[in-house]
């Protein structure tokens, strides 16, 4: 049944129903070696190339289609229906809490504003999954009923090839990050974590310039692949705006992906705080409000890690980085219905200003200056730029 998503000429009908649901979302990694950008590139031409058509294209013929695909909404739950039980259940799974306040929550929230903006039943989550219950927490869930089962992230991917073979109905996905393997039956999305982490960096150093500082501190789990990534590029986008600017890591985790420990987390802000350092980065989860909120108190500038909506929020956050889990799987799926992502590929989002990398909050004129720039030299695929962005890369995924 799933295979008809692809196939079926009323794809134009289950986008506009998808783009319906993603306007309540989307207002909520990764380059392994030194090819990746290549992979990057590919991806990001494609976003040069639809603006330039669509709007020649859309404003003619939308007005016309659209009241006759909206009733159409019904055919969705006919193709995604796996089980024949005439609706449509997402289910998600995520290795932190579904209240993170960050990238599950994020994903959570859309599975959920998805489900109800095209009346499907209400998704099923499961969340705090560790790595070494995965594989039994992923099979409990798929055994609900679900149609769509959306893996939030790497650390719980482990158990997908046996899955997707046992479960060979439901629709597999996942933004399960750098060098996962592709298979048959998962359909997957990444981003380029270097890039986006990048341009997160230049924010910051915007910030740390105006404030006539030069200290900071990266708040992170310990030392994982993709954290090592993120820290470096990051550290890299800091001192292309100031080579004198620093950012100290330091991991606030008890065990591997522990990125909701508070205790250790908002102690490692005190004391980062009492060694000078006046910009913070929470690369955390369950960690993420506790941190922002005690930086806000100790008057520090502070960047939220994944939700797009970070500006407005009840925290005051002076911007983030931005690599949402519930705008990827908006993307996603309009990509999956369109039959640009099928089971068995891989897709690459590009970093682009409104889909992911900085966000800065309140930004004076000159610091939205230099993130445009960091954009800019992104999108213009600069050759040192992406030379030395893929050898972060690469030393972080050891290729």
């Amino acid at each position: 049944m799933k295979k008809q998503i692809r196939q079926s000429g009323r794809r134009g009908a289950i986008a506009l129903c998808l783009s319906l649901a993603m306007v309540g979302a989307a207002c909520g990694s990764d380059g392994e070696t030194e090819s990746e950008p290549a992979a990057t590139e590919a991806a990001a031409e494609e976003p040069a190339e639809e603006p330039a058509e669509e709007p020649a294209e859309e404003p003619a013929e939308e007005p016309a289609e659209e009241p006759a695909e909206e009733p159409e909404t019904d055919e969705i739950v006919a193709a995604f229906d796996a089980n024949g039980d005439g609706t449509v259940t997402i289910g998600v799974a995520a290795a932190g809490p579904r209240d993170d306040n960050g990238y599950y929550q994020s994903l959570v929230n859309f599975a959920e504003e998805y489900s109800a903006a095209n009346g499907f039943a209400p998704p099923i989550v499961s969340d705090n999954i560790g790595p070494a219950e995965a594989a039994q927490s992923l099979s409990d869930l798929a055994q609900q009923g679900v149609d769509i089962l959306m893996v939030g992230a790497s650390e719980i991917a482990e158990p997908l090839p046996d899955l997707t073979e046992q479960f060979p109905d439901i629709f597999w996905y996942c933004n399960c990050g750098a060098g996962f393997q592709e298979l048959p039956g998962l359909a997957q999305a990444t981003d380029w974590g270097a890039a986006v982490h990048y341009s997160g960096g230049v924010a910051m150093g915007a910030v740390m310039q105006e404030q006539g500082s030069t200290s900071s501190v990266f708040l992170g789990c310990c030392d994982i692949n993709f954290e090592v990534e993120a820290y470096q590029a990051t550290l890299y986008g800091l001192q292309s705006v100031d080579p004198s600017f620093t950012m100290e890591y330091v991991g606030t985790g008890d065990f591997e992906f522990d990125f909701d420990n508070s205790a250790n987390a908002t102690a490692a802000l005190t004391n980062a705080k009492a060694n000078g350092a006046t910009l913070a980065y929470a690369y955390l989860g369950g960690a993420l409000d506790p941190v922002g909120q005690l930086a806000l108190d100790e008057e520090m500038a502070v960047f939220a890690a994944g939700p797009a909506d970070a500006c407005e929020r009840d925290i005051a956050w002076t911007g983030a980085i931005v690599f949402d889990g519930g705008v990827y799987a908006s993307q996603a799926l309009t990509l999956i219905i369109d039959g640009e992502l099928s089971e068995g590929s891989t897709y690459q989002f590009p970093t682009e200003a409104g889909l992911n990398g900085a966000l800065l909050c309140d930004p004076s004129a000159e610091a939205s200056a230099a993130v445009d720039e960091a954009f800019g030299l992104l999108a213009s695929f600069d050759e040192t730029l992406y030379a030395d962005l893929g050898a972060i890369s690469g030393a972080a995924y050891g290729g």
